[in-house]
């Protein structure tokens, strides 16, 4: 007779391997047509570090050269018609994207398309319209009589001369404009006898739905047709994994469905939707994915503006870095972050966020259980503005933490969160990822957290793999150590032999060299 050793895990089935997304651009990244490129360079590093996803910048035609496809003009050209002065975009050719798709496909990295609906940019040639003025800080009041403007309402998209799609857009298929041409008054037109949307914010200028340029008109039969079609189009174009969708508090919510369902029914698989949605305060964002549905996800702006809170208030507390914040109430529903390419310095939504406060809040949304944690460009290879450069956050160590939260950020999450000004958390790894990690912050003085990493791990020494706490901790035949942290700082805490700790700093960040 035979007997088998039960083991912890037993017949458990393999734990899901951590996953992060990056937003694989920043404002200012040069426009030398060379981005794809670029990013194709660098896939098989991010999918080293646990990147299973990638959010590209919006990849169509945008209303000049140097455009980074919010001034949209053509939908359907990815950089491959001689169109608003260029062939290619500024990120790069389409040719370049497609390479760029095929080598993220080969390492298992999906795509993310920014998708830019709400409005069309560069239009061909002005079209006389009959509008009306609205007031700019309430769009529901008319402050004119009907009337008639050149408005920039014509676009032909002759360099692709009808190739996968036919569609011309001209003044009935939008809502409203902000610019006469015949005498060059700037005010916010909306189209006679149309009505804004009824399904955008209208906690904001009594109904939100004009944005900017020429504002795409949802409820126009040929709209929504041309642009489902697109939608099916793009996503089997670049084999996408998800969508961004720029600007969702001012276009149709109930369009979006509809897109949605109709991509659901034509290209079926596994797919991943986040709305940009940017408030200090959740509450209408519990509304919004109340109607949207549990598929959708927003990103969490009002955890972002906690980080910052904290960084320019001496001594906050730390404890508080999630009150009111997406994650703590929907964290299925929450994309975390630390900064993104509108809230860099130089763009309209900047906020300043301390630099020190960076790796303490990249530990928070990438060493936790709650939330899809999204890095930026920006604060993984550095930004290009030519007015203030910077280099990688953190003294460039964000691609080990992000090592750390493939490798080890597994399993039970306790905390410790007993002072204001030094907190911490353990997890404890699963079956078949037992290692488990500690970390530890501060917004003050240098500190420590005495925490309980296990009993299975008695006799280990553990140390920062950020290298910024240079002791080391014995664990303690109860499961115990005193993890510490430099000030104003982080550390993050594992065994010093645990497998995968020769790979936290392999990732090469100079993504520019040639």
């Amino acid at each position: 007779m035979s007997t088998t050793e039960t083991k912890p895990g037993d017949g458990a089935p393999p734990t899901p391997e951590n996953a992060c997304m990056l937003q694989a651009f920043e404002w200012y990244v040069p426009a030398d047509q060379k981005h794809w490129k670029r990013l194709a360079k660098v896939i098989p590093g991010l999918s080293s570090l646990g990147v299973a996803n990638i959010w590209i910048p919006p990849a169509c035609k945008a209303a000049s050269p140097q455009g980074n496809g919010y001034d949209i003009y053509d939908i359907y050209d990815l950089g491959e018609f001689e169109q608003k002065g260029t062939t290619a975009t500024k990120w790069g050719p389409k040719s370049d994207l497609i390479a760029l798709r095929d080598i993220a496909n080969d390492h298992s990295v999906g795509i993310y398309f920014d998708v830019v609906l709400n409005h069309k940019a560069g239009a061909d040639h002005t079209e006389r319209c009959t509008v009306v003025e609205v007031d700019p800080n309430d769009r529901t009041k008319h402050i004119s009589d009907p009337y008639e403007i050149d408005g920039w309402f014509g676009f032909e998209f002759e360099g692709r001369g009808g190739k996968y799609s036919e569609m011309k857009y001209h003044w009935e298929h939008f809502s409203g404009t902000d610019y006469n041409n015949e005498n060059g008054k700037k005010a916010i037109y909306a189209v006679a006898n149309k009505t804004w949307s009824s399904s955008v914010d209208t906690s904001e200028k009594g109904n939100f739905d004009y944005l900017m340029f020429a504002d795409v008109d949802f409820s126009h039969p040929q709209v929504q047709e041309d642009i489902k079609n697109w939608g099916v189009w793009i996503s089997k174009e670049l084999n996408l994994s998800g969508m961004r969708f720029d600007a969702a508090r001012h276009f149709s919510e109930s369009f979006l469905k509809d897109f949605i369902h109709h991509l659901d029914k034509n290209v079926p698989q596994s797919w991943f939707f986040v709305g940009e949605w940017w408030q200090d305060s959740a509450e209408n964002m519990y509304k919004y994915l109340a109607m949207m549905d549990q598929k959708f996800s927003l990103f969490d702006a009002p955890l972002f503006y906690n980080f910052c809170e904290i960084s320019t208030n001496e001594r906050a507390d730390l404890r508080r870095v999630f009150d009111g914040a997406l994650v703590q109430n929907m964290p299925v529903n929450a994309v975390t972050v630390v900064g993104n390419h509108d809230t860099q310095f130089g763009q309209a939504s900047y906020v300043k966020m301390e630099g020190w406060m960076k790796a303490l809040a990249y530990a928070v949304i990438l060493l936790r259980v709650d939330g899809y944690p999204c890095v930026f460009y920006g604060d993984l290879f550095g930004i290009k503005n030519p007015d203030r450069e910077e280099p990688p956050a953190s003294g460039g160590k964000i691609p080990t933490m992000m090592a750390a939260r493939k490798f080890y950020s597994y399993g039970q999450q306790d905390d410790y969160w007993d002072e204001p000004n030094c907190v911490g958390w353990v997890r404890k790894g699963t079956h078949d990822k037992p290692y488990g990690l500690a970390v530890v912050l501060s917004n003050a003085e240098p500190g420590t957290k005495w925490m309980k990493v296990g009993v299975e791990h008695k006799g280990e020494v553990w140390t920062d793999v950020l290298g910024w706490e240079q002791s080391e901790v014995v664990i303690d035949d109860n499961g115990w150590g005193g993890f510490t942290c430099p000030g104003v700082s982080c550390a993050i805490w594992v065994n010093k032999d645990a497998p995968g700790r020769d790979q936290l700093d392999n990732f090469d960040a100079d993504i520019y060299a040639e």
